[in-house]
């Protein structure tokens, strides 16, 4: 008993040491220290993360320009020559106005005169267009919100994510990357296709996904130590949506050491995609398969609506976004305590307009009454942000004690789409990096740390964060 009284004492004033260095870095430092912190801090998993999303514009442009050696070479649009009659399908995939869509070299041979009057070699873009170029991927301006990223932001890419060679290579990038913020783990989403080789051949989901394979067996990325794994995601308002699930569960249960879980992505506010269209067919899917797990995009909406109640309904095992969890109370009811956690993406629901102000933003309501939540990335390229600006907004905007701070990475790992034997493991090793962290903390403060990291695009702008 004495021995018991003893272990918690010690560990009561632990945290509140823990709580005190912390604090008062928060009270007494200022901002660059507070990110510093949160940057070289271990952290979890990163739960939602769109691979093709997740490229900050270089890497995008010096990895497609290194593709040539495997035959691609890309063609962006510069110019408009008006060579093509007024109108069109502007909300098609290829829509002609579109500034900087980028195409290979075989499909730039099929184009007329005068169309390829108005594309350029990637490489030879100058110094005022390869800026744009860049800008061109980025959400970053006052005026873009949803629309701007979810109708041309993807379509822009085009040609870009087809290349299963150039994803593979992003993926490794990503997650060198990753590792350097202390990050354990990651889910990236990734689509079943459609992919091709430089002369528009397709290649078939099996065939891109070993390439994905082999490059994550390379030194490189097996040497950061970073557990990845890969979610196949399908647009839910497609006419073929159905049996796009279907083969995105058989491909999750075929290749199963790469993928755990199937995410159904899309606007909501499209209603061709309403979750409770794909209820049937989940329930034949679990006649066929085990161990597939389901995540859904549900609740990323600015209006309330029961998709998130629909989405548990129909089986997933965690909600992403799940922003008008907090119109819905007996689902929120529901979820205190439970086995379903929210992947909660500040910077996107920002930059999207889902909330116009952090004051609005349900996350701190979640956290502080017991719904499960963890901080995730989204498009991070599309936003130029991290995983440590994604913790530094929500302490700078909701004050996260040290001990939120942990929890929230606990809680990622404690919800990844992971056998529970290996979760244990990555939890285990987290708990005695943080605990190291916290030590060296205590004894030395900020003098243990290095100097501030080169921060993106986004946490400049909002927190004039600037370090390069």
């Amino acid at each position: 008993m004495i021995n018991i009284r003893r272990f918690f004492l010690i560990f009561f004033v632990t945290q509140i040491a823990n709580a005190d260095w912390f604090d008062d870095i928060k009270t007494n430092g200022n901002s660059e220290d507070l990110y510093r912190v949160l940057y070289y801090m271990p952290k979890g998993g990163d739960l939602h993360n769109h691979l093709t999303g997740a490229v900050f514009s270089e890497w995008w442009y010096d990895l497609a320009l290194k593709q040539k050696s495997r035959g691609y070479e890309y063609y962006t649009k510069v110019r408009i020559e008006n060579c093509r009659e007024y109108g069109g399908d502007q909300f098609s995939r290829a829509p002609y106005y579109l500034m900087f869509r980028n195409i290979t070299a075989h499909d730039y041979a099929k184009l007329d005169d005068c169309e390829k009057t108005e594309y350029k070699r990637l490489e030879e873009l100058n110094q005022i267009e390869k800026t744009a170029w860049m800008n061109s991927i980025r959400l970053d301006k006052p005026h873009e919100g949803r629309d701007e990223f979810f109708q041309t932001h993807w379509n822009r890419l085009n040609a870009l994510v087809q290349n299963p060679w150039l994803q593979a290579e992003i993926a490794a990038t990503n997650i060198k990357a990753y590792a350097e913020e202390g990050m354990a783990y990651v889910e990236y989403q990734v689509s079943e296709g459609p992919y091709s080789d430089f002369n528009g051949e397709p290649i078939h989901a099996p065939e891109a996904f070993q390439i994905l394979r082999a490059r994550l067996n390379k030194e490189d990325v097996v040497n950061t130590g970073l557990l990845v794994k890969f979610q196949i995601s399908i647009l839910r308002f497609l006419p073929n949506a159905e049996d796009r699930l279907r083969t995105a569960y058989k491909l999750v249960n075929d290749n199963s050491d790469l993928f755990v879980a199937v995410n159904m992505v899309g606007r909501e506010d499209n209603d061709k995609g309403y979750p409770l269209r794909f209820l049937n067919t989940l329930r034949e899917l679990r006649h066929q398969y085990s161990g597939v797990k389901l995540s859904i995009h549900a609740g990323e909406v600015d209006e309330p609506n029961f998709h998130i109640r629909d989405t548990l309904h129909f089986g997933a095992n965690r909600i992403g976004h799940g922003i008008n969890l907090i119109t819905d109370p007996d689902t929120m009811l529901l979820m205190r305590y439970g086995p379903y956690m929210v992947e909660i993406n500040l910077i996107s629901n920002l930059l999207l307009n889902y909330v116009s102000d952090y004051k609005e933003h349900p996350f701190p309501e979640y956290l502080r009454t017991g719904i499960p939540v963890a901080l995730s990335s989204d498009d991070r390229g599309m936003w130029d942000s991290t995983m440590t600006d994604e913790f530094f907004v929500g302490t700078t905007e909701f004050n996260l004690s040290w001990d939120e701070i942990k929890m929230l990475s606990r809680t990622s790992l404690q919800h990844a789409f992971i056998d529970q034997e290996i979760k244990e493991e990555l939890l285990e090793d987290y708990n005695g990096k943080i605990q190291q962290f916290e030590q060296h903390m205590q004894q030395k403060g900020l003098q243990n740390l290095d100097s501030m990291p080169k921060t993106r695009g986004f946490i400049c702008r909002h927190y004039e964060l600037c370090a390069r």
